[in-house]
């Protein structure tokens, strides 16, 4: 698989599971486009069905239209018809990483070191709703916030707002994502 070259060429998700305090399980859906390395969504729920990661993904390419693959890995509800079903009506390509593999998915499970460590080992969830609103809280210092060294020091916004640029590379107006 080569490295992406620009915003919505592939797409990375995920599963975390976590707990609330009443010891019920929360999962929570990570989606991340490789390049910019934005989290596209964190989609929380006590459980999430392969038809609703579907939903979930139309909602996003709603906002910043589809990518050209999207990577995972073999999980049930990846792997559900509607998954299947989804990515054929949206010619869009799928690629399933070999099982036992989770480097092959790095982008993602970097991401989801990150969100373990920095939010969800922190933090006890009082409830459901209390979960979405601190990850919205986490996402958007992750996205908006702080510099990433992968992509020059930049923040995923503003290196989705660099390849967003009308102008070609080597163009004066296009200083390029990376420094």
């Amino acid at each position: 698989m080569t490295l992406p070259q620009g915003s919505n060429q592939r797409w990375s998700l995920d599963f975390v599971s976590d707990t609330l305090v009443c010891s019920r399980r929360i999962r929570i859906l990570a989606v991340v486009d490789d390049f910019t390395r934005e989290n596209l969504a964190l989609v929380v729920d006590t459980s999430l069905s392969g038809a609703r990661v579907a939903r979930e993904l139309d909602a996003i390419i709603a906002v910043r239209g589809k990518p050209l693959m999207i990577v995972s890995d073999n999980g049930t509800e990846l792997t559900s018809l509607a998954i299947l079903r989804w990515s054929q009506d949206r010619q869009i390509e799928w690629h399933y990483i070999a099982p036992g593999k989770p480097q092959q998915n790095g982008y993602v499970e970097s991401f989801n070191g990150r969100l373990r460590d920095e939010c969800l080992n922190e933090t006890l969830f009082a409830s459901l709703s209390h979960a979405r609103s601190v990850l919205r809280a986490w996402r958007d210092d992750y996205n908006h916030v702080r510099p990433h060294s992968g992509i020059g020091g930049l923040t995923p916004a503003d290196a989705a707002r660099r390849v967003a640029q009308p102008h070609p590379p080597g163009h004066p107006g296009n200083p390029g994502l990376y420094l």
